[in-house]
């Protein structure tokens, strides 16, 4: 279990304090290996969004909201932190692109559905209560919706430092709830089996599960490290559809 000190309450006064230029400087797509490995693959997942109503859960500074509003879609983006929330209002009232934004906690999300689709990227690692998250997210679909969401790999959460220190990743402690230190916030190490079969008892089918390994053109250039990422997946993506 994630350790009993950390609240969601916790959690989101940490990212409510991040400075606005790290918001800013992720923008238009979310940062270098979400452009590179997230985007595109959760895009594809989603299918034809013209025209749905699409829920993005925890949806940060809101620039993936941005894309599907961009391609069509009728958007209500969830985010609690309070520095994220009020840069993706902020944009919205300087671009007009007809989302809808709520500060809300994702495990406490009222009913605001049905959606067509739902995707989190990046949400439930950084939640204690993820698993009412998660259940909100199912809750708030139509039967047959399509829900997508993304996590760092858990198998390979250290890999661009490993990488650079060995050549190799190394894991330990897989089996283990733990913290992870990232830029301004934490996120949590759960086993893969966790998310996959609390889905299912959701209700839901997999479709698709995907490991996007980066480019090795796209590595020139990039970040220190990042080469890693064409050897081992840094992040896992489900792609899954409610039953009833």
């Amino acid at each position: 279990m994630t350790p009993s000190h950390w609240t969601n309450e916790r959690v989101i006064a940490e990212w409510s304090l991040v400075p606005r230029e790290a918001i800013a400087a992720t923008d238009p797509y979310g940062g270098f290996a979400k452009e590179h490995l997230l985007n595109g693959v959760m895009l594809r997942m989603l299918g034809e969004v013209s025209d749905k109503r699409v829920l993005d859960a925890g949806c940060g500074h809101g620039y993936f909201s941005r894309l599907l509003a961009a391609r069509g879609a009728h958007v209500v983006g969830v985010e609690p932190a309070t520095a994220l929330f009020d840069y993706a209002v902020e944009m919205e009232h300087r671009e007009h692109a007809g989302i809808r934004y709520l500060k809300e906690d994702l495990s406490r999300l009222p009913e605001i559905g049905p959606f067509d689709a739902v995707v989190a990227s990046m949400v439930f690692i950084g939640i204690p209560d993820w698993r009412d998250a998660m259940r909100r997210c199912v809750e708030s679909l139509s039967p047959g919706g399509t829900f997508v969401f993304s996590l760092t790999h858990p198998c390979f959460e250290n890999a661009r430092t490993s990488w650079m220190d060995h050549g190799s990743v190394t894991v330990s402690e897989y089996l283990k709830e733990y913290e992870i230190e990232v830029p301004h916030a934490t996120d949590f190490h759960r086993p893969l089996s966790q998310y996959v079969n609390h889905l299912i008892a959701l209700g839901c089918d997999i479709v698709e599960l995907a490991e996007p390994g980066l480019d090795p053109a796209a590595a020139i250039g990039g970040p220190e490290g990042v080469e890693a990422y064409v050897h081992v997946p840094p992040f896992v993506i489900v792609a899954a559809r409610r039953r009833h």
